[in-house]
């Protein structure tokens, strides 16, 4: 199959025929073999009656529906989990996204090897303080954090090849930084492609500016993990030997002063009336607490197991893969 198209959404359904009609057009002008996988993340709306009405006339169409709203990263694993396309193609199902972009999408992936390209909304219809600038900040932070020089990094019209989607873990919010974990996993040809932004069509944004505040908090995630996600005692072992060294030293430091003014007859306080006593005592502490912390880290990736983020309800026009 040449190509998987994933798509997350909640409460579209007047966006959802529309947009089925535009991608079955595109795809038949191009004579691609394919598959639509709509993701309902607890849509309230009719959205999932017209998924499974749009899977029961075409084959092409499948469906997943979650139990309720569980955040588009998690979508998104769903989705890739199904998958079996050569390409997988993510877009947003509010039409701000343009079907009429897959093929160069499919072209760079197939032709031009990438490992994934991501869409570059240069031209925005979104409102500039509450959108646009905050976003320009949101790229900037990426680009300096991560080492992945993307302009849109938020962008949810990407082309991947099937290797990297299934060899990510997108959960929590990630899905902002997929481009990152996909660098993190090895795949670094990225690529980049200017893409057409429509204005909203039907409905309201599912994201508030709160969106930023969370990816930068991500952001954060993302770094550490990048760094320290396989061994947490190379960050926190190291901080907490440091912390208790400098809490020992200092230690000994009173303790041998207090004897050195005893010997010399000079007046000498108790060492516990000492204030710097008790900030070395607890640089020692602070420094066996980040040291079991790291050991604690290490012991959990080596015993953790791998259970769902979510939890589905119904499959349309597949079973479970």
């Amino acid at each position: 199959m040449n190509l998987s198209l994933v798509i997350p959404l909640l409460n579209e359904a007047e966006s959802l025929p529309e947009l089925y009609t535009w991608i079955r057009r595109v795809m038949q002008e191009n004579g691609y073999t394919y598959e639509i996988l709509f993701v309902d993340d607890g849509s309230t709306d009719q959205s999932w009656e017209i998924i499974s009405t749009l899977s029961e006339k075409d084959d092409s169409v499948k469906g997943i529906k979650f139990q309720r709203n569980f955040g588009k990263s998690q979508a998104l694993h769903a989705g890739f989990a199904q998958a079996v396309g050569d390409v997988v193609i993510t877009m947003d199902a509010d039409l701000q996204d343009s079907p009429d972009e897959i093929p160069e999408l499919y072209r760079m992936i197939t032709q031009e090897h990438f490992d994934m390209v991501s869409g570059w909304k240069k031209k925005r219809y979104d409102s500039v303080i509450s959108k646009n600038l905050p976003s320009k900040l949101f790229n900037w932070a990426a680009r300096k954090t991560s080492g992945v020089h993307l302009n849109d990094f938020n962008c949810g019209l990407k082309a991947y090849r099937q290797e990297v989607i299934k060899n990510i873990e997108v959960s929590g919010e990630m899905h902002r930084y997929i481009p990152v974990l996909a660098k993190n996993e090895g795949f670094d040809k990225i690529g980049e492609k200017v893409v057409q932004h429509q204005a909203r069509k039907y409905g309201t944004t599912k994201f508030g500016m709160s969106r930023f505040i969370y990816g930068f908090l991500d952001l954060i995630t993302i770094w550490f993990l990048s760094k320290f996600g396989k061994r947490p005692m190379h960050l926190f072992g190291s901080l907490g030997v440091v912390t208790s060294i400098i809490g020992f030293l200092a230690a000994c430091w009173i303790g041998a002063n207090k004897l050195i003014k005893l010997y010399q007859n000079k007046p000498a306080i108790l060492v516990t009336q000492d204030p710097w006593f008790y900030i070395a005592l607890a640089m020692m502490i602070i420094g066996t607490q980040l040291f079991l912390a790291g050991f604690l880290g290490e012991l959990i990736l080596q015993t953790k197991s791998n259970t769902s983020r979510y939890k589905i309800a119904a499959y349309s026009g597949l079973n479970k893969r």
